[in-house]
């Protein structure tokens, strides 16, 4: 007598079909070994989908078969798409039965495996609820991708909205409050680029957001929120938005602000730094032993506070910050010009920014002739194509090609343009004298200020080795002062300095006077 499983399984929306249902399998299974003589070891009963074998019961019995070999010769269900749903996972699951001895067969669709004809009967019932299956998810698939295109959002409602239903049965989402006004502080704060996103999604956890963090990185980026609905690509459409029909909660400028903020494209400024009046290069300095970036705090003394510069590290590198903020002071005064001789330097930079306009003369000639020659090759190419000599997609490709580079060539030349136009007068004026005050501006500066004079005249960091202050790079402006300063003072010394080195070294700094922030 050959002793047998029944796998009775079912899921959720064939629980009211009565021909599916737990009770009428049973019955026809049970009806069915009565007839054949096949004594019953254990009924199975499972309400899962059958698209994978990865079934709660299933799993159960397929260990039980393992470790009770030889005790069960069948696995006995209705139809073969009460065993599985896919054909794949279906073969290969038969071949592991067959492995442990165990033969699964479908009783109102019954087959012998052992004849090869019938593996091709095996193949259309295995197929068929899967392909029943694909096309159930297919229509589902269009039926809310068409929902979608239409406004309306699907799912569950998103942080800030609701779900209701209008009176003819119609789903759809609404604000709900307090919710919705906290994500639209959210979106007002993060369009300022002041603040991180966990900062904001802090506060707004502690005015009553019920959101994780996780949760809330990916909410924040939705367009439900500005009232667009997301439709994702499929096949050859594109992705793209759609305008909702729910209210929005935001304005889809706002929407785009903060999405520009978390992507990097709008430009955030830095906090600033602010510094005791006894410390004005905290965050300029680096320490000479370990590179780390130096601090300076206050000790208490006695009767005072004394200030310092120091480094985190173990190195423990420590200066007197009345010795750094002196010595600075000093090496200011070494970049200070003469006032008597700002005429002087004027007019030597002024020949020397003027010579410079002056070669792009040469530079204006060579463009427009490069234009000229363009808009020739266009007109012959026009010509050669109402003549039949030359292929329509050869003149687009050669027309744009000759535009593209026309467009460069016009920008060149617009640039020349304002930049010959440009007045280096009063900016020139201004950054003299300031460089001739420098050392009585830094001293009557406030602390911001003094970080300001810092920070445009060194970009790089410095170095203070406990006797003076070394940086890598000097402002532009500044080394060009430095230049013209040595030359001074090397005829007033009787040494030799040729007009020629000077030209040369003044031009070949490239001159940006403006950039000197004082």
């Amino acid at each position: 007598m050959k002793i047998a499983d029944l796998y009775i399984r079912v899921s959720t929306d064939e629980q009211a079909d009565k021909g599916y249902s737990q009770r009428g399998q049973e019955e026809v299974l049970t009806r069915y070994c009565d007839f054949k003589g096949i004594r019953i070891r254990k009924v199975i009963y499972e309400d899962h989908s059958a698209k994978t074998f990865n079934r709660p019961e299933w799993q159960k019995l397929l260990i039980d078969l393992k470790k009770k070999r030889g005790q069960s010769d069948l696995i006995l269900f209705t139809k073969w798409d009460r065993f599985s749903r896919n054909a794949g996972d279906a073969y290969q699951m038969i071949n592991t039965l067959a492995n442990l001895g165990v033969e699964p067969q479908a009783i109102e669709q019954p087959l012998d495996l052992s004849i090869p004809e019938n593996k091709l009967m095996l193949a259309i019932y295995l197929a068929q609820p899967e392909v029943e299956n694909d096309r159930r998810a297919l229509n589902t698939f269009f039926g809310m991708r068409r929902a979608r295109k239409e406004g309306r959002w699907m799912g569950p409602a998103v942080v800030g909205y609701v779900n209701k239903t209008t009176e003819d049965g119609k789903k759809y989402i609404c604000p709900q409050e307090p919710n919705a006004s906290i994500m639209r502080w959210c979106y007002e704060q993060l369009a300022t680029g002041n603040w991180y996103i966990d900062q904001v999604w802090k506060a707004a956890h502690e005015k009553g957001l019920s959101c994780g963090r996780k949760n809330f990185w990916q909410i924040i980026r939705n367009p439900v929120y500005c009232g667009k609905i997301f439709i994702s690509k499929y096949k050859d459409e594109e992705a793209h938005l759609v305008k909702g029909l729910h209210e929005p909660i935001i304005s889809e400028g706002l929407f785009n602000e903060v999405i520009d903020v978390l992507d990097g494209r709008k430009k955030t400024y830095k906090t600033q730094l602010t510094s005791p009046d006894e410390l004005p290069l905290r965050g300029f300095l680096i320490c000479p032993k370990c590179g780390y970036m130096l601090t300076g705090s206050a000790s208490k003394g006695c009767r005072q506070y004394y200030h310092y510069y120091h480094c985190f590290s173990k190195c423990g590198v420590r200066f007197n910050a009345k010795l750094v903020n002196a010595e600075f002071e000093k090496n200011l005064k070494k970049h200070a010009i003469d006032p008597g001789v700002i005429p002087l330097y004027k007019s030597i930079l002024t020949e020397v920014y003027d010579n410079a306009i002056g070669t792009g003369k040469a530079d204006v000639v060579l463009y427009k002739q490069q234009l000229n020659e363009y808009h020739d090759k266009i007109s012959k190419a026009r010509d050669l194509l109402l003549k039949g000599h030359l292929d329509g997609a050869d003149y687009r490709d050669l027309k744009n090609d000759c535009e593209r580079k026309v467009s460069i060539i016009e920008g060149k030349l617009v640039e020349l343009s304002a930049e010959k136009d440009r007045s280096i007068g009063p900016l020139l004026d201004k950054a003299l004298k300031n460089v001739a005050r420098l050392p009585e501006l830094y001293q009557t500066a406030d602390s911001e200020g003094k970080r300001r004079i810092v920070s445009s005249m060194y970009p790089e960091k410095m170095t203070f080795d406990g006797v003076q202050h070394r940086t890598t790079r000097l402002n532009e402006a500044i080394v060009v002062f430095d230049s013209i300063k040595a030359v001074f003072e090397a005829k007033k010394k009787d040494k030799s300095a040729k007009k020629a080195d000077l030209s040369s070294m003044v031009a070949g700094s490239r001159i940006e006077l403006p950039t000197l922030g004082l």
